[in-house]
């Protein structure tokens, strides 16, 4: 079994306290229900799920198959119809006159370079219409450089038990995500698995800079899912963009 398969596979152990219904909520305060929505880096689709069943018209892209397998199956189960695209948000391709994006979870911190942050945000430009927004999270650099700094996390579970070390990765603001997974096998032995996940996040002024040099206008950061100003000691930073009307002949937003 691939780090990929075993990781897509205990992701939604992982992620049973992950705020969806918060999620959900900070975007119905911009996109009402009957929006097109595409949510960039869906994972096993409890979220672009979620989507559907408030009544946006969702679809969703991953980077990992597998991550994509498991949401097929759980859309099969609840008997929806939402179509999944294997693509990296870097090369988003094939979407136009998108009500709205959703990046949540932390998504675009798996990007590790200015230029891949830059390139995403101009691939989520070129699909949103005029008006469209951008609503996405990252973490703060008091969660990258305090929480995660030489820290260790676990979990003992019947099924499932994992030990989790955060180190400072090799750049600035990055952490290095080491991860042991001990899973039970059909036999009731544990099977060892290992996985290493890298992310990034850059000051919110930097990704509001790289917004507009994207074209997006309107960009608002906010901390505890959009209900107010952020604090140094927030661990998730909140980040509205919206797509520029249609400019006049001299370049004017009109």
């Amino acid at each position: 079994m691939k780090n990929e398969e075993h990781f897509a596979s205990v992701y939604d152990y992982l992620m049973e306290d992950a705020p969806y219904d918060r999620w959900l909520e900070y975007t119905t305060v911009f996109l009402p229900a009957g929006s097109r929505v595409l949510d960039l880096a869906c994972g096993t689709c409890t979220f672009t799920i979620m989507l559907q069943e408030a009544g946006f018209n969702a679809s969703g892209t991953d980077l990992s198959q597998d991550m994509l397998t498991i949401g097929e199956e759980k859309i099969r189960e609840r008997k929806l119809e939402i179509p999944l695209y294997r693509q990296d948000m870097r090369e988003l391709t094939g979407f136009n006159n998108l009500d709205g994006i959703t990046l949540f979870c932390d998504g675009l911190n798996y990007l590790l370079t200015e230029e891949d942050v830059q390139q995403a945000f101009k691939k989520a430009y070129s699909a949103l219409k005029p008006g469209g927004i951008l609503l996405f999270d990252v973490h703060s650099l008091f969660k990258m450089n305090t929480i995660f700094n030489d820290q260790m996390y676990g979990e003992n579970g019947e099924d499932i038990s994992y030990i989790w070390f955060c180190t400072p990765g090799r750049e600035p603001d990055s952490v290095e995500h080491s991860l042991t997974f001990f899973l039970k096998t059909h036999t009731g032995l544990y099977e060892r698995k290992d996985e290493e996940q890298f992310q990034r996040t850059f000051p919110p002024e930097i990704y509001k800079t790289w917004l507009q040099e994207a074209g997006f206008s309107k960009v608002e950061i906010t901390g505890d899912f959009g209900r107010r100003e952020p604090l140094e000691t927030d661990e998730r930073i909140f980040i509205k963009a919206e797509k520029n009307s249609r400019n006049s002949s001299d370049g004017r937003e009109i």
